[in-house]
């Protein structure tokens, strides 16, 4: 069952306390898993010493995150710091998701599938997170890793959903997860471009931006090479490659799973069905959009699914565990109600 866990204090002390709560999953499961093994082989490295560097210097509160959720897991900081650059060294590390856009008069809807390693299902939380003199914003969380690379929301009402990218091409930079978790302490949607265009990049994510009291919807892809943003202006469906113009022609992989869920969520937007409906879509057995399969070709299975309504006054939002039951957790911007 997805808990819900309200963190706060100085940023070692929350990072300390989401290590603490991720730790029993952490040792029964992700240091023996094949995942972990793939990443722990660029231990060392330069490129590994690299990026540490670059995260105790443009983003010290978020090193010292790191270094209270290495103390709370009760594993050594190099590993958990490697462990959150793990897109950045390894193109098929078990992060997925889908996300339908929707532009509305009324304020944008976003609704995403958060897809990770079926190991984490039950270990996986809700938190509410308060930072001494920092940012306050609610985010999906798994064990062993740092806020900011699923869905979450913050207390200015910057809405963040974040999709998996294969960039096959990377380079010495900030890592990807670093980033987005430094963009929930932005105040708004063009704070947080401008960090993503100005800090060096080592990976990259697709990220869904929008803003309560505004009515843009932003689809982002970035990577070592470029940013590019777009708004969405018809229904739009993101799984987990990128698809801009700017961005599509870099090497990538593009799984069969993800390839077919944007197929599959495309001509479903088509026929203006329901996001929810189209997150929970199984009809195609072997690549489902809603997945869990302890098989699932990429490793991953839907750990929850969050609908986004961002209003001109507030976001309010619900978290469902599985499609067809009541929503576990509703929210106002980064509030449990």
């Amino acid at each position: 069952m997805l808990s819900l866990i309200q963190l706060s204090g100085s940023p070692y002390d929350v990072g300390q306390s989401l290590g603490k709560f991720g730790a029993e999953a952490a040792h029964a499961h992700l240091v023996s898993s094949h995942a972990w093994q793939s990443v722990m082989a660029w231990k060392g490295t330069l490129q590994a010493r690299a990026m540490s560097a670059m995260v105790r210097e443009h983003f010290p509160s978020i090193w010292n995150e790191l270094d209270g959720l290495a103390a709370g897991l009760e594993l050594p900081l190099e590993e958990v710091v490697l462990w959150n650059c793990r897109g950045d060294v390894w193109a098929m590390a078990p992060d997925g998701c889908t996300t339908v856009q929707v532009p509305l008069a009324c304020g944008p809807r976003i609704t995403h599938n958060e897809d990770g390693d079926p190991a984490f299902a039950g270990h996986c939380a809700i938190a509410e997170i308060a930072i001494d003199q920092g940012s306050h914003f609610a985010s999906f969380v798994y064990p062993a890793s740092i806020p900011g690379h699923t869905f979450a929301v913050t207390e200015t009402g910057l809405v963040m959903t974040v999709n998996n990218l294969r960039w096959r091409q990377v380079a010495v930079g900030v890592p990807r997860m670093v980033l987005t978790r430094a963009v929930l302490d932005q105040g708004s949607v063009p704070a947080a471009l401008s960090l993503l265009r100005t800090i060096p990049r080592a990976g990259g994510f697709h990220l869904s931006l929008a803003q309560r009291g505004q009515p843009d919807l932003l689809s982002v892809e970035f990577s070592t090479m470029g940013v590019s943003s777009q708004p969405v202006q018809i229904p739009s469906l993101h799984a987990n490659h990128a698809i801009h113009a700017s961005m599509r022609d870099f090497p990538q992989i593009i799984t069969k799973s993800s390839l077919c869920r944007q197929q599959s969520g495309d001509a479903m937007l088509d026929t203006a069905q329901d996001p929810l409906a189209i997150l929970a879509d199984q009809r195609n057995a072997d690549f489902p959009v809603y997945r869990n399969a302890l098989d699932d070709s990429d490793g991953e299975n839907t750990m929850a699914t969050a609908d986004m309504h961002v209003g001109a006054d507030a976001v309010r939002w619900q978290v469902y565990e599985r499609p067809g039951e009541p929503a576990r957790f509703q929210l106002i911007d980064a509030r449990i109600r």
